[in-house]
């Protein structure tokens, strides 16, 4: 069975409209939710709604507010604050395109999927989604959702588009008052290039996929321990020793390291001669199978 859409409504590129859905693109499946309980009983902990001076209150007496000055607060009505909510046109309007480095990583939020609904959307998609990847550019626009204003992106993924909300520029700080304490450092030039080296030697392509979650393997590996009455297995890294030590000497072992199981960038053969022999790929151990509890 399909699953069902998040949003949906047209995709308008000057006169050019586009029926479309939208899905979420990510899934909060990996995240472990724990509860806190009352040990001696075995219950869950629940949370009362209580005003100093006041005690206990039910829902109905509480509204919103907003603290403008230390315990003083401007009272807002549900429904005044929902009669300010933009009224949804049920578009996505795409008004600028610029070059994908063009937007900062920090203002990316939340992806989405975006489909053609129905028949008749498929071509003016297809169209949309090739021109994009041809001209090598990102379509900026507006959208409302849950009746705020949104800046969105859209971008060629695979056969198809993806959307993402992106942050407004009030909510990113800037990074100026952060790395102003960076010193400055004169480094070492063949230092340098030994960390050069070691990241041409360590690139490739993004495989998020190989990347695993080592405390969260964890976390269902103690719960399904305790569920089965056994001792946990030990899913977790290697330890880091906390060490300081000398960067010229760390890159030059992790280069020497590097270089037993990968192959030198070509300029580097070119200077060598010779390629390093590849070493051979240890096997990974598997994950514990979740089940559910």
């Amino acid at each position: 069975m399909a699953p069902r859409a998040f949003w949906t409504g047209n995709l308008r590129l000057s006169l050019v409209t586009i029926p479309v859905r939208l899905y979420p693109a990510t899934s909060s499946e990996r995240r472990i939710e724990l509860h806190q309980i009352h040990e001696p009983s075995g219950k869950r902990i629940r949370y009362q709604k209580v005003a100093p001076g006041v005690g206990p209150v039910e829902n109905e007496e509480i509204t919103k507010g907003y603290e403008y000055e230390k315990g003083k607060y401007v009272l807002l009505d549900q429904q005044e604050i929902d009669e300010l909510k933009l009224e949804s046109k049920q578009t996505i309007e795409l008004v600028r395109f610029v070059d994908p480095k063009a937007v900062d990583p920090r203002y990316y939020e939340r992806p989405y999927y975006l489909l053609p609904d129905g028949e008749a959307a498929e071509e003016g998609y297809v169209i949309i989604q090739k021109a994009l990847r041809q001209a090598n550019k990102i379509g900026v626009g507006q959208l409302i959702l849950r009746g705020q204003g949104n800046i969105v992106a859209l971008t060629p993924c695979g056969r198809g588009l993806l959307l993402e909300v992106l942050r407004h520029a009030r909510e990113v700080k800037p990074a100026d008052s952060f790395f102003e304490e960076v010193p400055e450092v004169k480094t070492d030039q063949e230092a340098l290039d030994l960390a050069v080296e070691l990241i041409e030697r360590k690139s490739g392509s993004f495989e998020p996929e190989k990347f695993k979650d080592e405390y969260t393997e964890a976390v269902w590996e103690l719960i399904h321990a305790k569920l089965e009455h056994r001792a946990p297995a030990v899913v977790t890294g290697e330890p880091s020793t906390g060490k300081v030590i000398n960067i010229m000497d760390a890159l030059k072992k992790s280069v020497q390291q590097q270089g037993k199981g990968a192959s030198p960038s070509k300029t580097q053969e070119s200077k060598r001669g010779a390629t390093p022999s590849r070493g051979s790929k240890k096997t990974a151990r598997s994950s514990p199978k979740r089940k559910s509890a």
